[in-house]
């Protein structure tokens, strides 16, 4: 841990100072990061703003990665068949930001020069068109909110004249303003009212978002490129064994919170498990880990937990992961 040799922490009781030696800091680092959590963060409680706009009770100079954000894997999969083996999501795009989330991760299907959402060789009668129309609508009506939008190739690529950079650089200048592409992890007030992209496709042409293309598969990793970002993931998403899937969760969520270096945590919790001729059961990984995340969630302290990519979130779990971000939250 960086060693501080003084640290002051103004409270927001006038004349009322905390300082701490660097032997107490180096002992008590998940205590100092509470603190800083408790006064640089958040400026209102939750319930003051409503889940609808809950970025807005967040100070503009929070970085991302100090920020507990609930999110969804396959974001565009709500079609399937058959049954359990394609769809991971039961709401749409606009009811899942709508109920807090602020992470979506989007896969697009390269056909005709322009994007449609599969998830595998299952389309899922959704263009990417109707994503970022529905994300727009929702930024033009929450401008202090932020998405963060990992866009990820999938299947095969079909009827192209063009690589799928140069795809989704037509759909970004239709609306640049709505776009922010830096490759750091930034602050809040930099990125409201804006999408920030994570980049998991190749691109000729930087920056282009968080360079995330060096990805690992079905492990726990740390993306490294030239970029100075450290981003930290847990995709283990092939689970025969449940009870194993969810320590690998909460190894993360243990690091994430501990965390001081400003590392990016992006720890996913779905997956499927391999049945017979390897046919993937979704629900029975979801079934089983999202009581836990919301056990978990609810019985939380304020911390930083970094970005969950969720199956079939719901309201009722979205919410306790928002909450860990304010100092009312025991």
């Amino acid at each position: 841990m960086k060693k501080l040799t003084h640290y002051l922490l103004t409270a927001a009781i006038a004349g009322v100072f905390f300082s701490c030696s660097e032997n107490t800091m180096e002992r008590d680092s998940e205590g100092v990061k509470a603190q800083l959590n408790a006064t640089a963060i958040n400026k209102a409680s939750l319930a003051s703003v409503g889940i609808s706009n809950w970025m807005s009770a967040l100070q503009d100079n929070v970085s991302l990665s100090q920020i507990s954000v609930p999110g969804t894997h396959d974001s565009g999969a709500t079609v399937e068949f058959p049954s359990g083996t394609a769809k991971t999501q039961n709401l749409t795009i606009a009811e899942q930001l709508s109920i807090g989330v602020r992470f979506l991760d989007i896969r697009c299907r390269h056909i005709d020069d322009s994007f449609a959402i599969h998830h595998g060789p299952v389309y899922q009668k959704l263009n990417f068109d109707d994503v970022l129309n529905a994300v727009y609508a929702f930024l033009d009506s929450h401008p202090t909110e932020t998405v963060i939008m990992s866009v990820k190739e999938e299947y095969n690529a079909s009827n192209t004249t063009r690589s799928f950079e140069k795809t989704f650089d037509a759909y970004v200048q239709k609306n640049p303003s709505k776009w922010d592409l830096g490759n750091n992890i930034p602050k809040l007030g930099d990125i409201r009212g804006k999408i920030r992209l994570l980049r998991r496709f190749p691109a000729d042409s930087k920056p282009k978002g968080i360079d995330a293309t060096n990805w690992a598969d079905n492990t726990t990793f740390e993306i490294s490129n030239d970029s100075p970002v450290k981003v930290k993931v847990q995709d283990n998403y092939k689970v025969d064994n449940n009870d194993t899937k969810w320590s690998q969760i909460q190894s993360v969520l243990t690091e994430a919170k501990a965390d001081t270096s400003g590392k990016l945590f992006i720890n996913f919790t779905s997956g499927y498990k391999p049945l017979i001729f390897g046919i993937p059961s979704i629900p029975t990984v979801s079934n089983a880990i999202n009581p836990k995340l919301k056990t978990f969630f609810q019985s939380s302290t304020q911390g930083s937990y970094g970005i969950l990519p969720i199956d079939f979130i719901s309201a009722e779990l979205a919410e306790p992961i928002v909450k860990t971000n304010f100092s009312d939250n025991p």
